[in-house]
């Protein structure tokens, strides 16, 4: 990779998303629990989440990854208290498509456009799917709890 392919990659915005991760405060008594790692890079999100009447009612996240990875989890954590099982699915969904040059994923998570230019660097797309799928491995009960 060329420092300008990086330059484009590691965008102002991406960073300036990396820089803002909410949701970083413990949650010592959430029920639902989860550590996702990529196993090309070694970034890693770990989870913790309550669930009321179907959504997600509570969210932290601990967050060590690239930039992108750390985007990814700043965009995620700004819309996912209220998502349902569902909406997290379908976002992990998209988001994976939209890895592969599909369209950017529906609101609320709208915000992932900023990530398309990692498309073209695979080994970095596990790092971008950590958030969701760590969430959607708490909710599903896979997690540690």
């Amino acid at each position: 990779m060329s420092d300008t392919d990086l330059f484009k990659l590691y965008s102002q915005r991406i960073l300036a998303l990396a820089a803002d991760i909410p949701h970083t405060a413990p949650l010592p008594e959430a029920p639902l629990r989860a550590n996702r790692r990529a196993p090309l890079c070694g970034s890693t999100v770990s989870v913790a989440l309550a669930e009321e009447n179907g959504k997600i009612s509570a969210f932290s996240q601990t967050v060590h990854a690239c930039a992108l990875g750390q985007a990814s989890a700043a965009i995620f954590g700004a819309q996912v208290i209220g998502c349902t099982r569902d909406q997290v699915a379908r976002l992990r969904d998209e988001l994976a498509a939209m890895l592969k040059g599909g369209p950017v994923p529906a609101a609320p998570f709208g915000d992932y456009e900023v990530l398309q230019a990692a498309r073209d660097y695979p080994n970095r797309h596990a790092s971008i799917l950590l958030a969701p799928e760590a969430t959607l491995e708490a909710l599903d009960g896979e997690g540690a709890r």
